[in-house]
């Protein structure tokens, strides 16, 4: 590896919940620098879940996290003239990074009006192990129980 690592940025707190999670989760929505679209979003997606399960939806939103979060992933190693599907444990920030883009993607892959509710439709059925975010999140485990023969190439 040639030169030195970037420093790891540190994102702040968002201003309604004081939460990091909610923070890295408003800048991955966001598209084309519109900060405040992007909180608008998440913030009415919050309001629609309290207003209809009268649930804390930062506590749902963490349980539906926790849900679609992998332990396991493969990547691709060339060994001998050959490329391997290996499988490996995932490490902290790139499980919630996943997390996240698998609930944006699934997100955007929903039918409906507004994006507000199919965020709410997404985060309410991964917090209760439904819907398509906890699809990613099967595929992926399958396809590294499918390759767990070449775990041995792992480090």
């Amino acid at each position: 590896m040639r030169g030195k690592r970037p420093k790891k940025q540190i994102c702040a707190p968002d201003p309604k919940f004081q939460s990091l999670t909610i923070a890295k989760f408003i800048n991955q929505i966001m598209r084309g620098g519109k900060k405040a679209t992007a909180e608008r979003i998440i913030y009415d997606c919050f309001d629609f879940i309290r207003v209809e399960t009268g649930e804390d939806p930062l506590g749902l939103f963490n349980k539906a996290l926790k849900n679609i979060t992998p332990d396991v992933e493969v990547r691709s190693r060339r060994v001998g003239g050959a490329n391997y599907q290996v499988p490996y444990q995932v490490k902290g920030d790139r499980r919630l990074s996943l997390a996240l883009r698998w609930l944006i993607a699934a997100t955007n892959r929903r039918k409906g009006k507004n994006m507000s509710y199919k965020l709410k439709d997404e985060i309410m059925a991964a917090s209760r192990n439904e819907g398509e975010a906890l699809k990613f999140k099967s595929n992926v485990e399958k396809m590294a129980e499918a390759n767990r023969a070449f775990a041995h190439f792992a480090r």
